[in-house]
C-alpha cells in the first residue's frame, strides 16, 4: 500500500504540514517550570460544581508557577450544542474569579494558540489525520451503522471484548483500489487510528493526582476523524494540547478508561504527553453511605445554585481550596489575612479516592468571609446580587442605603464579630424586619408570659419609651417595668426563687423583640431600634396591639 497516495487522495486539500504547525505554534516562552493549563468544557450544557473544582486547580498550577492558564470550547459535537452555554461558561467562571490569560471570550479571543474553538480549527486536524495516514497508523473505514451493529451482536454472543479491532476490524486491511473505488462512488467513510497495542501488555504512567499506574495498552482501532470531517474528543484534545502546549491536563476520573488511547495516539504523533491529572468524583454524605453529586437530585452541584442563592465568591473559593487540599485549612489557620493566592497548591496532596463535599461546612466558612467583609462592599455584592436575581428589591436598596449600611454593620466589627451571615438571601431574609414591605411575624410571645400581660408590657414599654436613652438608660426602664408586672428584674432570681416571679426581665424583652421584630432571636434590641427610628418603632408596637 502506497500510503503517502492514499493520504493525497483522502485529503487533496490540505496542503500544510505538521511541520508548519510547530512552526505556527512553537514552545511558550515561560519560566523554567512554569505551567500551561486549560480548561476545555462542551457547550453541551452549563458548568457545575465539578467543572469549577477543576478549573480552580488548573488557575492555581498555572499562576503559581508564572504559567498560562487559557480556556478552550470543545464544540465538536454540534448536535448537543446548548444555546448561550459559552456565555454562561464565562461569567460562571469570571464570577468565581477565573481569569484566563488566553482563549474565548465574550467578545471574541486573545491569545496566539487559537482559534481556541475546537470547531474552527478542522483543517489542523486534518492535517494531522493526514499525517497518520500517510504513516499507514490511519486508514479509512466504509462501514455502516448496521455492519457495526451486526459486528457488535456477533461479539456479544461469542463473549468476546465488543469493539473494533483486529480481526474485527474489517476495513483495516483494505486494498488501495477498493479504497478509491469506494471513494469515487461518495460511500461515507470515517478515519480510524489504526492501533498496534496488545491488550496483553500493560504501560506504565506517571498520574499528577494517583501517582503511578498501570494500564492495559490500547488496541482498538478508535474513531479520530468523523463522516464530516470534524474529530473525536480523543484526537481533537491531543491535537490542541500538543500545539497550545499544554504541559498539565486536569479531568475527571471518568476520563482514565481513555487514557490508553490518548497515550497511543500521543506516542503515534511522537510527541511528549501532558502531565494527566485525574481528579475524584465530589460525594455528598447520604445516611451513613457517600454517594456521586447528582445534576437530578443535588442542586448544590449547579453553580447558578449558589449565584442565585448570593454565596460570595470568596467563600466558595475558600471551600474549594479546603477540599482540593488536604493542608490547606492548616495553612489557613496560620494565616488568617494571607491572600489565598500565596498558598501553593499541589497535586500531590490531592484526593485519589473520592472528595466529599460538605456544604454545612461551607457555609461555616461562608460566615467567616462574610464577617471580614467590609460594610460598604457588602452592600454593594447584595445590590448586585438583587440585581441579577431579586429586581424587586434593587428599589429597596438603593432608597435605603444609609440604614442598610446600619444594619449590615449590626455586631460585626470589634473582637468578636457576629458570625452568622452566610450569603445574600439568608442575610435579607434575616435584616428583612427592617422594611415593613417584607415585615412579617414569625415566633409567638413566650409561653411562660400570660397573654394578659402581653398588651401591658407594650404600652408599659411605649410609655417610657425614649429615642434619646442610651443602651443603659433603655433597659433600666425594661426593668422597671418587669418588676413592676412581677417578673423578676435578673434571670438568676427568678432561677433562685421562682414562685415568688411570673417570669423575668428576659420574658419581658422578649414580648417587646416580638412584637417589633416578629421573631425571638435577633441582634441589639437597642441598636435595632436606634436604626428604626422613633415613629417606625411606635408605629410597629402599635400594630402589635392591633394584632392581639
Amino acid at each position: 500500500m502506497d500510503y503517502n497516495k492514499l493520504s493525497e487522495i483522502l485529503f487533496p486539500n490540505i496542503t500544510k504540514t505538521p511541520e508548519d504547525y510547530e512552526e505556527i505554534y512553537p514552545p511558550r516562552n515561560l519560566p523554567e517550570g512554569a505551567k500551561v493549563t486549560r480548561l476545555g468544557p462542551s457547550p453541551t450544557g452549563f458548568i457545575h460544581l465539578g467543572n469549577l473544582y477543576g478549573a480552580f486547580v488548573d488557575e492555581r498550577l498555572a499562576h503559581q508557577s508564572g504559567g498560562v492558564f487559557y480556556l478552550r470550547i470543545e464544540d465538536t459535537d454540534d448536535k448537543r450544542q446548548v444555546e448561550g452555554a459559552v456565555e454562561s461558561i464565562i461569567e460562571s467562571l469570571k464570577y468565581f474569579g477565573l481569569e484566563f490569560d488566553e482563549g474565548v471570550t465574550l467578545d471574541g479571543e486573545k491569545g496566539e494558540y487559537g482559534p481556541y474553538r475546537q470547531s474552527e480549527r478542522a483543517e489542523i486536524y486534518q492535517c494531522y489525520v493526514k499525517w497518520l495516514v500517510s504513516k499507514g497508523l490511519a486508514y479509512p473505514c466504509f462501514c455502516t451503522e448496521d455492519q457495526i451493529q451486526e459486528m457488535r451482536n456477533r461479539q456479544e454472543s461469542l463473549k468476546e471484548t465488543p469493539g473494533y479491532y483486529g480481526k474485527w476490524a474489517n476495513c483495516r486491511e483494505l486494498d488501495f483500489d477498493t479504497i478509491k473505488n469506494n471513494l469515487n462512488n461518495n460511500v461515507p467513510f470515517v478515519i480510524r487510528f489504526k492501533s498496534y497495542g496488545n491488550p496483553n501488555k500493560n504501560f506504565e504512567i506517571i498520574d499528577g493526582i494517583r501517582g503511578q499506574l498501570s494500564m492495559p495498552e490500547n488496541f482498538q482501532d478508535v474513531i479520530i476523524l468523523k463522516q464530516n470531517g470534524i474529530p473525536t474528543y480523543h484526537f481533537a484534545h491531543v491535537i490542541d494540547d500538543h500545539l497550545m502546549r499544554t504541559t498539565h491536563v486536569v479531568r475527571g476520573e471518568e476520563w482514565l478508561s481513555s487514557l490508553p488511547i490518548h497515550v497511543a495516539l500521543f506516542e503515534a504523533l511522537e510527541w511528549g504527553l501532558p502531565v494527566y491529572c485525574h481528579t475524584t468524583v465530589l460525594m455528598k454524605a447520604d445516611g451513613d453511605t457517600r454517594r456521586k453529586l447528582s445534576k437530578r437530585h443535588d442542586p448544590e452541584l449547579s453553580l447558578d445554585y449558589y449565584r442565585s442563592l448570593g454565596y460570595h465568591p470568596e467563600a466558595v473559593r475558600e471551600y474549594l481550596m479546603t477540599i482540593i487540599n488536604s493542608n490547606y485549612e492548616e495553612w489557613r489557620l496560620a494565616n488568617p489575612e494571607t491572600p489565598l493566592e500565596e498558598f501553593e497548591l499541589t497535586t500531590e496532596k490531592m484526593s485519589s479516592s473520592g472528595t466529599l463535599f460538605d456544604l454545612d461546612k461551607l457555609n461555616d466558612i461562608s460566615k467567616e468571609v462574610i464577617a471580614r467583609i467590609a460594610d460598604e462592599e457588602l452592600y454593594e455584592f447584595m445590590l448586585e446580587w438583587a440585581t441579577n436575581y431579586r429586581e424587586e428589591l434593587v428599589p429597596l436598596f438603593k432608597e435605603n442605603k444609609s440604614m442598610m449600611l446600619k444594619i449590615l454593620a449590626m455586631d460585626r466589627h470589634g473582637d468578636k464579630p457576629r458570625k452568622d451571615l452566610i450569603y445574600c438571601e439568608q442575610i435579607f431574609d434575616y435584616i428583612s424586619y427592617f422594611f415593613d414591605e417584607y415585615y412579617k411575624v414569625l415566633d409567638d410571645y413566650p409561653e411562660n408570659v400570660d397573654k394578659n400581660d402581653i398588651v401591658p408590657i407594650i404600652n408599659g414599654y411605649l410609655e417610657t419609651y425614649d429615642p434619646n436613652d442610651d443602651q443603659a438608660e433603655w433597659f433600666s426602664k425594661i426593668r422597671e417595668l418587669a418588676t413592676e408586672l412581677g417578673y423578676a428584674a435578673r434571670p438568676k432570681d427568678f432561677k433562685k426563687n421562682p414562685e415568688q416571679y411570673k417570669g423575668h426581665v428576659g420574658d419581658v424583652s422578649t414580648v417587646i423583640r416580638v412584637a417589633l421584630m416578629g421573631r425571638r432571636s435577633s441582634p441589639d434590641l437597642w441598636e435595632i431600634q436606634q436604626i428604626m427610628g422613633e415613629e417606625k418603632v411606635r408605629d410597629r408596637f402599635k400594630k402589635a396591639i392591633e394584632r392581639l
